[in-house]
C-alpha cells in the first residue's frame, strides 16, 4: 500500500482473525482502501480488496499493529463489526459473521460502536445491533440503539440483505425485532 501511496487498514475476517475471533482459517487477506484495486495473489494466498470512498471518515476506527516486518493498519473490534455487516456478501453470509460475532462481542465497546456507526448505513447498524441482541451483548449495544434511534423511526431492514436475483416469495418472518426493526427470515447458524 506504500506502493500505490493509499490509505488502508486490513479489515473484515482478517482483521476479526487478529483479533482472535474467528473459528475457520482465513483463506484472503481482505484490505479497505479508497481505490478500487484488483485482488493479487501473495505466495499461497490473495490479498483482496474492498472499496470504501470516505476511508478519512474511520480513521478512529483504525488501530497499529506490530508484525515482524514492521506494522499495518487493521481495524478495530468496532470497525470490524460494522464492515462485516456492510460487505457481508464477502464475508461468507449471516451465518459466518454471526460465528466471527461470538467471539468478536467481547471487545466491542459500546460508545465506540455507537461513534462509529455514525460512517455506515443506518440498516448496518440496526443489523449489527440486533445480533449483539441475540448473542447476549445488550449492553454493548445500548448506545447504539440511542444513537441510532434518536431522531426518528427508523425503517424496517431484513437480517440479511435481499439479494437482487432472489425473487423468489420471501418465507415468513420468524422474528420481529421492534428494539432493532429487523425482520429475521432465519436465525443465523453458528458454528461452535
Amino acid at each position: 500500500m506504500r506502493h500505490e501511496e493509499r490509505p488502508y487498514y486490513v479489515g473484515l475476517l482478517k482483521a476479526a482473525e487478529l483479533h482472535g475471533a474467528t473459528h475457520h482459517a482465513v483463506m484472503e487477506f481482505q484490505v479497505v482502501t479508497d481505490k478500487q484495486l484488483r485482488k493479487i495473489r501473495a505466495g499461497r494466498s490473495w490479498v483482496t480488496f474492498h472499496f470504501r470512498k470516505d476511508l478519512e471518515s474511520v480513521h478512529e476506527g483504525i488501530v497499529d499493529r506490530k508484525t515482524d516486518t514492521g506494522s499495518m493498519k487493521i481495524s478495530g473490534p468496532e470497525l470490524t463489526a460494522l464492515d462485516l455487516f456492510r460487505y457481508m456478501h464477502v464475508a461468507g453470509g449471516i451465518d459466518a459473521v454471526a460465528t466471527v460475532m461470538t467471539d468478536l462481542a467481547e471487545s466491542i465497546d459500546g460508545q465506540k460502536l455507537a461513534a462509529m456507526s455514525a460512517h455506515f448505513e443506518r440498516a448496518c447498524g440496526q443489523r449489527v445491533g440486533y445480533l449483539l441482541d441475540r448473542l447476549g451483548h445488550a449492553e454493548r449495544a445500548n448506545a447504539l440503539r440511542n444513537q441510532l434511534f434518536e431522531k426518528e423511526t427508523m425503517p424496517w431492514v431484513t437480517l440479511e440483505p435481499e439479494r437482487r436475483k432472489d425473487e423468489k416469495a420471501q418465507p415468513t418472518p420468524v422474528e420481529r425485532s421492534e428494539r432493532w426493526r429487523v425482520i429475521v427470515r432465519r436465525y443465523p447458524e453458528i458454528d461452535e
